[in-house]
């Protein structure tokens, strides 16, 4: 007799931000997960930007119980950069939300992580959607100590979209990333070589829409999200990069990884923030990471659907 495998518990990392918002509802949205937590930093907006978008998503699903931590709002070292020029002057710009009917708590998001990591039966899976130094200060306190694993959003092995040589998440606060990189912990990075195969389109909007209310409001963050990426990439639709991360640990299969070594330019300003990913075993550098190389974009977008078409 089959039996359904226990939830997976987890911690959603995040910088809301469209995509991160639509991970989140995916994350909501899926009985093979339990989400802990969801913790904010810096990132596509400032900290309390993000934080506040993270409550008003989670007050459109009438989710109150899903405790909000808001976390670093800077760089480790570096000087803070949001990407308003993607995400608007809200971080979610497009569909209109009310204000949050209620404040984060009053506690720092690495003082919750490990609070609520330790108290787990079970070691919790991270799911960084931003980025990276909340989860590298929880790292440097407590080395780990029940963490199933790190899949992340963030990186690329080939071309970045901050800058020609580096994803946004890394670029913003690379020396973080190399903490993370460097951890001995599980870790999967799930970057732009395969967010980029997740590329909506007007039909799919379409179908998220007749799902419902909620199916609704996230066609209208894909239609100011694609904005950018018409303009950029001459694409008719946006890549909803942060969900792919949670597809990943809800659908093992979806994405194609292979193990390699990854390592991160923290010394060029040109290349600040490059996700070095040995591909090709050229370096001898020990593996440190399972790095997306595919995707089954078809099997991504009719997971999305169908579970988006769950929330009241």
């Amino acid at each position: 007799m089959s039996t359904t495998p226990p939830a997976i518990p987890i911690i959603l990392d995040c910088d809301p931000g469209h995509d991160d918002a639509i991970a989140l509802l995916l994350t909501l949205a899926s009985p093979e997960v339990e989400l802990l937590g969801v913790t904010t930093v810096h990132g596509n907006q400032t900290l309390e930007k993000t934080t506040a978008n993270a409550l008003r998503v989670l007050d459109l699903v009438e989710r109150g119980d899903v405790s909000v931590a808001a976390g670093a709002d800077r760089p480790l070292v570096r000087d803070l950069t949001v990407a308003s020029h993607v995400h608007g002057e809200s971080g979610l710009d497009g569909p209109t939300l009310p204000p949050a009917g209620r404040a984060a708590l009053d506690e720092h998001a690495v003082d919750y992580m490990e609070r609520t990591i330790a108290a787990s039966a079970v070691p919790v899976t991270l799911v960084p959607t931003g980025p990276l130094t909340n989860i590298a200060l929880l790292l440097e306190r407590t080395g780990g100590a029940n963490v199933e694993r790190i899949v992340l959003m963030g990186g690329a092995i080939a071309e970045g979209n901050m800058t020609p040589a580096a994803e946004f998440n890394i670029w913003a606060d690379p020396e973080a990333a190399q903490v993370v990189f460097s951890a001995p912990i599980a870790t999967t990075m799930i970057g732009l070589d395969v967010t980029h195969r997740a590329v909506t389109t007007p039909a799919l909007q379409e179908r998220l829409a007749a799902t419902g209310p909620v199916g609704a409001f996230v066609a209208d963050l894909v239609a100011f999200f694609a904005v950018y990426h018409r303009e950029t990439y001459g694409w008719d639709g946006a890549p909803i990069h942060d969900a792919v991360a949670v597809a990943h640990v809800i659908r093992p299969g979806l994405v194609t990884t292979v193990d390699r070594n990854v390592e991160v330019e923290l010394g060029s300003e040109l290349c600040r923030g490059r996700t070095v990913v040995d591909l090709w075993r050229r370096t001898g550098g020990l593996p440190n990471a399972d790095v997306g190389v595919d995707l089954d974009d078809v099997g991504f977008f009719e997971l999305l659907v169908e579970r988006i078409g769950r929330l009241p």
